[in-house]
C-alpha cells in the first residue's frame, strides 16, 4: 500500500526527498513537507483549500488529521515549524505549532490556536480558537488551560522526540522498501 499523494485545484504537494511518507498516509493539495520530516501511517493532510507547511525533522504521527478552511471562509493555513512532535491521532485545523513545540496524543487544535516554541500541549487536550500555549508552559484539559510551568529540560522533549522520529523514519523507509521489493519479485 502506497501513500496517496495528489494535486487538487492546481496545487500539488511538495515533499522533500529525505522526508518519510508512510504507506496509507494521504497528502492532498498545497502541502509542503520539509527535510527529514515524517508523515506516519494513516495520517491525512488536506491542503485543498489553504496551505499546510511542515518543517524539517517534524513528525505527524499515526492517524492525525490536518485540515484547513479557505481564506474566503476566514480560514488560516497550518504552519508547523522545525523539530515539532505531533502525537498520534491529533486533529489540527488552521493552527500553528512553532519550532520545538509539542502536541500530545489525541489533542485537538482549532483555528488560530498556537503552541509556541518550547510549549507543551498535553495528551487529549482541546485548544480552542485563538488560544496560545506560551513557551515554557504545559496546557491540558477540555478546554485546555495552563496546568503548570515546565520543569527544567521538559522544553526539550519535542527536540528529543523529533530526533528519535528521524531515526525511526529511516528504519521504516528501509523496511517499506524491502517489503515492496519482495512483493514485486513474487
Amino acid at each position: 500500500m502506497q501513500p496517496l499523494i495528489m494535486a487538487i485545484g492546481g496545487k500539488a504537494p511538495i515533499i522533500h526527498e529525505t522526508a518519510f511518507i508512510a504507506p496509507g498516509a494521504v497528502i492532498i493539495g498545497d502541502v509542503t513537507v520539509g527535510p527529514d520530516a515524517s508523515i506516519w501511517y494513516g495520517a491525512i493532510i488536506r491542503g485543498d483549500t489553504n496551505a499546510v507547511r511542515i518543517g524539517a525533522r517534524s513528525n505527524v504521527q499515526d492517524g492525525c488529521i490536518l485540515h484547513v478552511d479557505g481564506p474566503e471562509m476566514g480560514g488560516l493555513p497550518i504552519e508547523i515549524g522545525e523539530d515539532v512532535l505531533i502525537g498520534h491521532r491529533c486533529m489540527l485545523h488552521g493552527c500553528s505549532v512553532e519550532s520545538g513545540g509539542f502536541v500530545g496524543m489525541a489533542s485537538t487544535m482549532l483555528d488560530g490556536s498556537r503552541v509556541e516554541t518550547g510549549g507543551f500541549l498535553a495528551a487529549g487536550a482541546f485548544l480552542g480558537p485563538k488560544k496560545i500555549v506560551p513557551r515554557g508552559e504545559m496546557w491540558a484539559g477540555l478546554p485546555a488551560r495552563k496546568l503548570r510551568d515546565l520543569k527544567p529540560g521538559e522544553d526539550r522533549l519535542a527536540l528529543m522526540g523529533a530526533a528519535h522520529y528521524v531515526h525511526e523514519a529511516q528504519l521504516h523507509a528501509e523496511a517499506v522498501a524491502e517489503h515492496e521489493s519482495k512483493t514485486t519479485a513474487s
